[in-house]
């Protein structure tokens, strides 16, 4: 597979979300396995999880502890993964989503992520949304610190702004690797943020690049365009979609979801399926019903 840069490590041009192995409507343990070792046998090598993924109050870390056991049981050819974690978005257990960007919390939740993957040091590391009850200079004061003592090999932030990008780039000493923002045809409010890390060649990762869970089932229906042009390639329109996000800079990095292991097969074809100029502007002229 292709490959593309987070920080000083390279990494495959696409890669595995671990959300849906893990939170409402989960498959088994057996088929999130396989899912993650098919992502594997494609070339993937990297692997987006975080501590709230997961779906019952007392199983925090859930998709972080499925990861790890999946690359353990795949042997040494999982040598090369990069997992990419997250902190500062909590799951009460009842369905809702809250927030804690406290410097004490964030520092107690990395080490906590990195003992259920296994590791002494995250490969990437992110603060997953921005609180509004902390400075956000604090939080990312917390990166840092973590940063510093070896805790983290590479920081990264998400659903951030320009503004936000810039203050935790100044903060981390120009050592921002990557930014997660949503992402895809149907959301497309982060262009912006998109551009500005190509010009700062700080990668972007897409979340629900493909329109998220629920969603992505719509994506021919709802862009005519991704449905004609996948017709011409003969190809699904996830791959079409996949591959325009790709082509629209070199620092973008999606990370489809998947509970099969068909769908992140397919998914991984799209690093090699090439748009031309006609496409891809046809693709980009979509506009997007969704800020």
């Amino acid at each position: 597979m292709p490959t593309r840069r987070i920080g000083d490590r390279t990494v495959s041009a696409l890669g595995l979300g671990g959300m849906p192995l893990s939170i409402e409507g989960r498959p088994d343990t057996a088929q999130s396995v396989a899912t993650i070792h098919a992502a594997l046998d494609a070339g993937v090598t990297l692997i987006d999880t975080a501590d709230a993924y997961h779906r019952d109050t007392r199983e925090v870390g859930h998709n972080e502890e499925l990861i790890a056991r999946a690359l353990r049981e795949y042997g040494p050819g999982a040598d090369d993964v990069l997992v990419a974690t997250k902190g500062g978005h909590l799951r009460p257990g009842d369905g809702s989503w809250t927030k804690n960007g406290r410097p004490e919390y964030l520092k107690e939740a990395a080490k906590a992520s990195a003992q259920r993957l296994g590791v002494e040091a995250i490969g990437l590391y992110q603060f997953h949304r921005p609180d509004p009850e902390v400075p956000y200079e604090d939080s990312i004061g917390a990166i840092r610190e973590l940063l510093d003592e070896g805790v983290i090999a590479l920081a990264g932030i998400s659903n951030a702004n320009i503004e936000q990008i810039e203050t935790a780039d100044a903060i981390l000493g120009g050592r921002l690797a990557s930014v997660q923002n949503q992402f895809s045809p149907r959301f497309r409010s982060s262009e912006e943020e998109l551009r500005h890390c190509a010009a700062k060649s700080i990668a972007f990762l897409p979340w629900s690049p493909l329109g998220g869970i629920a969603r992505a089932g719509e994506l021919a229906r709802d862009h005519a365009a991704f449905a004609e042009v996948a017709a011409e390639l003969e190809v699904s329109v996830y791959q079409v979609t996949l591959a325009w996000e790709l082509a629209l800079a070199p620092v973008v990095v999606p990370i489809p979801g998947a509970s099969r292991a068909a769908s992140i097969q397919d998914s991984a074809q799209a690093a090699h399926l090439q748009l031309t100029e006609d496409q891809m502007n046809r693709l980009s002229a979509t506009t997007s019903g969704e800020k």
